[in-house]
């Protein structure tokens, strides 16, 4: 039973330290857009992407 007095305010701290970080990421703009780095997924970006060709060629 002794334990439930350490474990009450324990727990409180925590919740308290988890309701302050998820505040603190909601001002700072984490949950603003949350559509777009998923179909970030779906582009393709081989722009940046050497040819096997020019894999192959020795650097100077």
């Amino acid at each position: 039973m002794d334990i439930i007095y350490a474990l009450v305010p324990l727990s409180l701290v925590l919740l308290s330290v988890a309701i302050g970080i998820f505040f603190w990421a909601v001002r700072s703009g984490q949950f603003d857009d949350m559509d777009s780095p998923a179909h970030k997924i779906l582009f393709d970006d081989d722009e940046s992407d050497p040819t096997p060709e020019d894999r192959d060629k020795p650097r100077d």
